[in-house]
């Protein structure tokens, strides 16, 4: 799953693909905030993200939808 998590007066957001679940995500974010603690997420590759829960500004995270990758179109037979 791709999560974003933008960091208040940083214009990039970080962009991380975790095996973690959506509830997994939120509580720990949830836990985070409410300990003003630190929000650690582990990623795809076996790291480590931790991020000041004071600091975070949004977090977007959603399905398991694989990435689209060009314009969606497809070519099938022989081209022209």
């Amino acid at each position: 799953m791709e999560v974003k998590i933008g960091i208040q007066s940083i214009p990039r957001e970080i962009v991380v693909e975790t095996t973690a679940t959506a509830d997994e995500v939120e509580r720990s974010l949830t836990a985070a905030v409410t300990d003003g603690g630190l929000f650690a997420l582990a990623d795809g590759k076996g790291g480590k993200l931790l991020v000041p829960a004071d600091k975070i500004a949004y977090v977007e995270f959603g399905g398991n939808d694989a990435r689209r990758i060009g314009f969606g179109t497809t070519v099938s037979g022989p081209y022209p």
